[in-house]
């Protein structure tokens, strides 16, 4: 049914493509937590004003699709940043930026909404007793933050931030549309070629697997260290 030498051709082929979407999908990742864990923190702060933008920010990008706002920011940012520019005075030429920039701009706003969540639920699941407790032991607000509720929030968050990761890497899949190669992307292209789409497809589906089940292993196995030490 399967020709042994296109498996391998084809497993190859879109190999090439997999350093590239790990380093995007994390990066993603990295920069939608920080800016979804801030979101977070101002919603646990209730900081006025901020706090009203950040829940309308969460509506917005939760609501939109995500291949809409990769079309928004590929046909936006460009002259987006070239008023910018202009404003300052600065000559810059936006035109030269790299559709894989624009695609981790896109997603990385769209999964910030979703990573404020994760980030929210985080910290509401820390018990407000162990903060009476240890303000009755003289813990400022940024040591009780710090040695107390950051770890426990970072012990809660780990499954949902491991399923957050296996998301991105399914939306990076979105990046064709602007020309961005990914491994799903580089897949399409490789059956293209030789015609041998199930071949190829099969070959994305393996990759896909082993990513997930290292991603999914990593998070038990951090989540289980940290889980001794709070």
């Amino acid at each position: 049914m399967f020709e042994l030498d296109i498996l391998l051709s084809d497993f190859w082929s879109i190999l090439g493509a997999v350093p590239a979407t790990l380093s995007m999908a994390l990066m993603i990742f990295v920069f939608s937590t920080l800016i979804g864990s801030l979101f977070a923190l101002i919603e646990y702060r209730r900081i006025p004003v901020l706090r009203e933008l950040v829940v309308t920010y969460k509506v917005a990008f939760k609501g939109i699709p995500m291949v809409i706002v990769i079309f928004l920011a590929y046909y936006g940012m460009t002259p987006f940043l070239g008023f910018l520019a202009s404003l300052i005075g600065v000559d810059f030429n936006a035109h030269v930026i790299p559709n894989w920039v624009t695609l981790i701009v896109a997603l990385t706003a769209c999964v910030a909404a979703f990573q404020a969540e994760v980030a929210k639920g985080a910290l509401n699941s820390f018990d407000t007793g162990q903060a009476d407790a240890a303000r009755s032991l003289g813990y400022k607000d940024s040591q009780l933050f710090r040695r107390i509720l950051f770890p426990q929030a970072v012990v809660a968050a780990i499954p949902d931030l491991a399923n957050s990761f296996m998301v991105i890497m399914k939306a990076l899949s979105l990046g064709f549309a602007i020309e961005v190669i990914d491994i799903f992307s580089q897949s399409q292209l490789t059956a293209a070629l030789n015609f041998y789409y199930l071949e190829a497809f099969l070959i994305t589906v393996m990759f896909y697997m082993v990513i997930a089940y290292i991603v999914t292993k990593t998070a038990d196995k951090v989540e289980a260290g940290l889980r001794v030490r709070t």
